[in-house]
């Protein structure tokens, strides 16, 4: 009778494999870089907007219009930032997306399964932490999706402030986290903030998404050739009534992400290393400048807690988001019977679900567009974006630099690679010629030691012999 087989449980969070470990760490240095200087331009405008001789300059700016009025864009330089530049931005997003699905962590369902739970969780609950602090408060529930968005950028800003060496296994969720929080932040933006269409324009826009397809589907290349039929396309998309970022989504979504025969990359991640550098270092901190420029007093910061709009905003970030990711995440584990690596213990998934709380970029957009009419409320709920924010990067703060030792020691086994072969070894303890590799190299090791050894032996016999009086002296007493 053949003996009953016994299935391996499935690890969470466990190691990545070695391609889409370097795919995640190239992507994770462009964003730290762009997250340090969205922190920069934060600051800067908050710098800018409360220096009393510089605010009428900062207003002034940002007020300052441009743009062909025939076509309907004569627009704000703030308003060009949010819905030109942060087109940029989601396109770089969709690509990331389409990328997870087909060739990613997202193409497997049972890998899929923890980052979506955790990032579906991660949203509905500090979208119900809002909504009910309204409710008993008597505040409007019109904000509820404020509070529901990631900064992945502004969150490895917050890492490589404080030094934290997350293993890539942490890295990846948060990555992966991110891609899927974009994609239901862009489905909110599109379904909860779109009136008054114009459908002739709307109707430009997805004949000019289709001919973006075909030629795309032919093969025809040359930034000279798409470039000008995004722009069209976007613009077709703004006068259309839909919030203009849609059209970087579809477009992103659109490129094909898997290689075929001959190609070391595919087209989607070819695109992505050419625009994410724009994206993270110009486009992002660009609308950080001119939305993060709000009145900060000792007033305005009472008011954050005092009103239940921005009380609901900061309880969403700082509670909603850490209970909701880790909840999430805890009962993707229970209920498809997997195991938490054994390199990590739940305190780390809850760290980095605090540090999910930071949420600036989209958190600001969806602001501007719920409260739309209140210039007042839009500036105290960017206030309270920018306070849960805070307290959620001070609270992952702490929870991380408690950790961060044990991540050291993770890193550094990730990275050793004694056989010197450009593949970490933690990799190849699978692989008979790795380990012959070793025996190679430590059996050189050991003859070099054994050659010291011996002449440190001899010095030392010669050393004894020359001593004045002793054995082998030419008289005949003893030594």
């Amino acid at each position: 009778m053949a003996a009953p087989r016994t299935r391996t449980p499935r690890k969470a969070l466990g190691r990545l494999s070695l391609p889409e470990r370097a795919f995640v760490a190239d992507a994770l240095r462009t964003e730290t870089v762009g997250g340090v200087l969205l922190l920069l331009a934060a600051v800067v405008a908050l710098i800018w907007a409360n220096i009393p001789a510089l605010h009428d300059s900062y207003e002034s700016v940002s007020h300052f219009r441009l743009g062909p009025g025939a076509l309907g864009l004569h627009l704000s330089v703030a308003h060009w930032a949010a819905d030109g530049l942060l087109a940029v931005f989601f396109f770089v997003a969709g690509i990331e997306l389409k990328r997870e699905l087909v060739a990613g962590d997202l193409r497997d369902p049972r890998a899929a399964v923890l980052p979506v739970v955790a990032a579906l969780c991660g949203m509905a609950v500090p979208a119900l932490v809002y909504t009910v602090t309204n409710l008993t408060g008597h505040g409007s529930a019109q904000g509820w999706a404020v509070p529901t968005a990631t900064d992945i950028a502004f969150a490895l800003a917050v890492l490589a402030v404080i030094g934290t060496s997350l293993p890539s296994s942490l890295r990846a969720f948060l990555l992966t986290l991110a891609v899927v929080d974009d994609l239901f932040a862009i489905l909110i933006i599109a379904v909860f903030f779109t009136d008054g269409l114009d459908f002739a324009a709307l109707g430009g826009a997805v004949a000019g998404l289709v001919v973006f397809w075909l030629l795309l589907r032919k093969g025809v290349r040359g930034w000279y050739v798409y470039l000008p039929l995004a722009v069209v396309i976007w613009a077709l998309m703004y006068n259309s009534g839909v919030h203009a970022t849609i059209a970087g989504v579809a477009m992103g979504l659109m490129l094909r992400c898997t290689t075929r025969e001959g190609e070391r990359h595919s087209p989607g991640e070819h695109v992505e290393h050419l625009v994410r550098p724009l994206s993270a270092g110009l486009a992002v901190p660009m609308f950080a400048l001119f939305s993060a420029g709000v009145a900060v007093t000792g007033g305005a910061l009472g008011d954050v807690f005092a009103r239940p709009q921005t009380l609901g905003v900061v309880l969403g970030l700082v509670l909603g988001k850490t209970i909701g990711i880790f909840g999430g995440a805890w009962l993707a584990v229970r209920f498809t019977r997997a195991s938490l690596s054994e390199d990590l213990a739940w305190a780390d998934v809850f760290a980095v679900a605090c540090l999910a709380g930071i949420g600036f970029t989209v958190s600001l957009l969806i602001g501007e567009l719920a409260f739309a009419g209140d210039a007042v409320l839009t500036d105290e709920v960017k206030t309270s974006v920018l306070v849960g924010s805070l307290i959620a990067a001070t609270c992952a703060t702490v929870l991380l630099k408690i950790r961060n030792a044990k991540y050291r020691r993770l890193c550094e086994e990730e990275e050793r690679d004694e056989d010197l072969d450009g593949i970490p070894d933690v990799y190849e303890q699978d692989d008979p010629a790795y380990h012959l590799r070793m025996a190679e190299i430590h059996e050189r090791k050991a003859a070099e030691h054994r050659r010291i050894a011996a002449q440190k032996a001899a010095v030392a016999r010669h050393g004894l012999q020359e001593v004045p009086g002793g054995a082998g002296e030419g008289d005949d007493r003893p030594a």
